[in-house]
């Protein structure tokens, strides 16, 4: 009898010291963006990592280096690291992700998504683009024309555009 309380007493012992390991993997920075109920198009390919604080919205994503592009006619430009705040359906306090309009570079400071439209603004105005622009995500350099696999097409007149809004 001791020597079954013995073996317990150690198979118990054993199974506390050794570290629990979880099977889930963690989430790339595009499935995080899409916990929060955003496309993954948000961001362009090639995000090399990122931090979330789950407490407190804050996270940074990470990029191995600039990235630029054009979509739909607007140039789009992402500094190696992104960073604001995320809850369900917002982005708030953006920075790194910047939108040439006329002749001038501005920051897109908040993203917000209502139902199937997601609001861009740079402040003191904002453009809504139906979110099936933003299922996909942009590759740096060539945004969707790198080639006609996965390229996503969105009629002019689903879009606002944000230079006429000036």
């Amino acid at each position: 009898m001791s020597y079954l309380l013995t073996l317990l007493l150690s198979v118990f012992l054993l199974s506390q010291s050794l570290p629990i390991t979880s099977s889930a993997a963690p989430l790339t920075a595009y499935e995080a963006l899409e916990s929060y109920d955003f496309p993954a198009g948000l961001l362009p390919v090639g995000v090399t990592g990122y931090t979330l604080n789950e407490e407190t919205g804050e996270f940074e994503a990470y990029l191995s280096e600039t990235c630029s592009y054009t979509v739909q006619g607007y140039n789009l430009k992402y500094k190696s690291t992104i960073s604001g705040v995320i809850s369900t359906d917002k982005l708030t306090n953006l920075k790194g992700v910047s939108v040439k309009v006329l002749f001038f570079w501005l920051d897109i400071v908040e993203v917000s998504r209502d139902g199937n439209q997601l609001d861009l603004s740079v402040g003191i105005i904002s453009a809504g683009f139906d979110i099936s622009g933003f299922i996909e995500s942009p590759q740096c350099g060539c945004g969707f024309d790198c080639n006609e696999i996965g390229r996503v097409e969105i009629g002019e007149d689903e879009n606002k555009d944000l230079r006429s809004s000036l």
